[in-house]
């Protein structure tokens, strides 16, 4: 039988040597511990309108340089995120919050926070908000505006806010003295795929208040326009007997006994007052007017009728090239 001799002086230092070691690593490896990614909760939402909104989140770096984020989208594959924003290397948990724009009315968005540091990245839960619709609003004008007496004019315009395409609109008006009330004129109309729209009105016979409603709900006006019916004026020369003299005469419509008429020689960049007279009584409809001038100018002329009854406003007529 062999015999197992052991050195109970080399047993000793290799123990020895085994508890230095240890004695010289477990310090170090316990002031080191490995870093922790940041911690975040992903947070409400405030100032929510049509196109914009606020989200909040929470974070805590812990003791590392952090910065975070916000990714949203209408699907939770988001799309979109805003800009990197530093939250510190501080070890509490504090609030944070980023301003996002451009989104889309009436829609539901998902969004979370997202936290980075060199420790790794963290992500927050999904949430959700609900952006609202935009309101319907009309915009009105009447093309042109005023209008001649007896000619066809445009009521045109837009209804702009979520659900404006394809919405049935109604004109109304309330004519000169405007004590009626507004009365819903023709047909209703259906906006095209932008919200446009557009009235055609056949030989309005006064000054008269226009406005645009909506059909059902929501009820939306537009503002009311003043859609003016300036008179019709017809305008003619010829030369008088007495040498040196022309006669200037017309018609006015609709009847505007009384009405002043101004005769006005056209220069470059003004005009000249050359005499007058006053519309007298022609037809229940229809009025005229007279007057001899001496002839100082040749060139281009044209009436003036200066209207004041409130029905109606002033108008010019054609001009005229008197030799």
């Amino acid at each position: 039988m062999t015999k197992l001799v052991i050195n109970s002086r080399a047993v000793s230092l290799g123990i020895l040597a085994t508890a230095l070691l240890a004695v010289w690593i477990s310090p170090a490896q316990a002031a080191t511990p490995k870093p922790l990614p940041p911690a975040v909760v992903t947070g409400g939402t405030s100032n929510v309108t049509y196109s914009s909104a606020i989200l909040y989140g929470f974070v805590n770096a812990r003791s590392q340089a952090t910065n975070y984020f916000f990714q949203y989208g209408p699907t939770k594959a988001y799309g979109a995120q805003s800009p990197l924003a530093p939250a510190g290397n501080g070890t509490i948990t504090i609030r944070v919050s980023q301003a996002v724009v451009g989104l889309r009315p009436f829609t539901t968005y998902h969004y979370r926070i997202i936290a980075t540091s060199p420790a790794g990245a963290t992500v927050g839960a999904d949430r959700t908000f609900a952006t609202p619709k935009v309101p319907l609003s009309l915009a009105i004008v009447g093309a042109p505006n005023p209008v001649v007496f007896g000619n066809p004019f445009l009521v045109e315009g837009n209804l702009s806010g979520t659900g404006a395409s394809t919405h049935e609109i109604v004109l109304q008006v309330n004519p000169f003295p405007f004590l009626g009330g507004f009365k819903n004129v023709g047909n209703p109309e259906i906006t095209n795929a932008t919200g446009g729209f557009s009235f055609p009105v056949l030989g309005l016979l006064e000054n008269a208040q226009l406005r645009v409603v909506t059909v059902g709900k929501p009820l939306v006006y537009s503002p009311v326009v003043t859609e003016t019916v300036a008179v019709r004026v017809s305008f003619h020369v010829r030369h008088a007997a007495k040498r040196g003299y022309v006669r200037f005469y017309g018609t006015v419509a609709p009847a505007e006994v009384g009405a002043q008429v101004g005769f006005q020689l056209l220069r470059p960049g003004k005009s000249v007052n050359e005499g007058g007279t006053v519309v007298r009584p022609g037809t229940a409809t229809v009025s005229k007017f007279s007057g001899r001038m001496r002839l100082r100018h040749r060139g281009l002329y044209r009436a003036l009728i200066k209207v004041s009854d409130g029905a109606h406003v002033s108008n010019y007529s054609e001009p005229i090239l008197v030799r």
